[in-house]
């Protein structure tokens, strides 16, 4: 570990200089990013220098107690507040995620299940909204596809923050959201188990992610509502097809084409950085030999217990038996617990 303290002192000196050079400051770009990296630097280099001072302090009170009885209380304090400084270090030292700092798209699809699954589907999204009303972050749905009963076949909204790190708190809830209960539809009072898709992206600004025009076809029919029932009478709902890769984004929420695409090209930004963010995980676990749970989108992550009130997360072993005040957005607990796990495992990773 202090060997790599080493090498980001010595960055973080590096930096320093560099921002205090007249030169840089005529290039925005760099020193936008000279001033990022010294903010991540910055707090580790303060770490280890209090640790220092503890540390030096320690070994004080240790040579001063062999023939002072007065210092020999002293040295089981210093102690822990090393051992605490250590950790606090440990902890600094864990590699960050450089999309923490962005806002998100989050999508909800319902999946098999029928009206059931996308009533749950509108019950995740009422979740999310919710928690992002308490963290004091603002939403925008930027589409939505209905069902008969009320849920939503499909949905995407935006969630930002003031000072950002939306995406921090929700990159863990991808993946497939199972639920068991009674539905609405059940007339026999059987339980039923149906699931949703949840698909969390880190908002890309377009200098994340360039896309040719030349690579993009643009589609444009009549928006609907649930049952197929038509709700526009014009062409205004867009269809963005990225030719490279595949990836289609559709738009009918706003009334007019421009804003249907201007939204369509925010969601298709996101998605391309996801998918370029998921080749990098890919690329980095094939190098572990092993990829971390917590962010593995492919498997289903949590069930929801109606019955026993119950909700489960398959990643960490997390339960918690108050699924009504989840559902009301209190998802601080189970998201820290994945924070936990992953910090876990990056700290891990940085140690071997």
């Amino acid at each position: 570990m202090f060997d790599k303290l080493d090498d980001v002192i010595a960055e973080h000196a590096d930096v320093e200089k560099q921002l205090s050079d007249p030169d840089v400051h005529g290039d925005q770009n760099r020193a936008r990013d000279l001033g990022k990296r010294y903010a991540e630097l910055t707090p580790v280099v303060e770490a280890y220098n209090a640790y220092k001072a503890v540390d030096e302090d320690l070994a004080t009170a240790r040579e001063l107690a062999e023939d002072d009885q007065s210092f020999r209380d002293e040295v089981p304090v210093l102690e822990a507040r090393r051992e605490e400084l250590m950790n606090q270090l440990r902890e600094a030292l864990i590699p960050q995620d450089p999309n923490d700092a962005k806002d998100v798209i989050l999508e909800v699809k319902a999946g098999e299940g029928g009206e059931e699954s996308a009533l749950f589907a509108g019950d995740l999204l009422r979740m999310y909204l919710r928690y992002a009303e308490r963290q004091g972050w603002k939403t925008e749905i930027l589409d939505a596809t209905e069902s008969d009963l009320g849920g939503y076949k499909d949905v995407s909204v935006a969630v930002k923050a003031r000072n950002g790190g939306v995406w921090r708190r929700l990159k863990y809830e991808g993946g497939v959201h199972r639920v068991q209960r009674v539905p609405a539809t059940e007339s026999q009072g059987r339980i039923h188990t149906s699931a949703a898709g949840v698909l969390v992206m880190p908002e890309a600004e377009e200098v994340d992610v360039t896309i040719d025009p030349n690579d993009l076809r643009f589609d444009v029919y009549r928006s609907s509502g649930p049952g197929g029932q038509s709700v526009n009478t014009t062409d205004s709902a867009v269809r963005i097809t990225h030719i490279p890769t595949g990836t289609v984004v559709s738009m009918q929420n706003e009334k007019s084409q421009l804003q249907n695409k201007e939204a369509g090209l925010r969601v298709l930004r996101a998605r391309l950085l996801a998918q370029a963010i998921e080749a990098q995980q890919a690329e980095a676990s094939a190098q572990r030999g092993a990829q971390i749970r917590t962010v593995d989108r492919s498997e289903r992550v949590r069930t929801y217990n109606f019955p026993e009130n119950r909700l489960s997360d398959h990643r960490t072993g997390f339960k918690s038996y108050n699924l009504d005040q989840i559902l009301d957005g209190d998802l601080d607990a189970v998201i820290q617990s994945l924070v936990d796990a992953d910090n876990a495992a990056r700290l891990a990773g940085n140690e071997e």
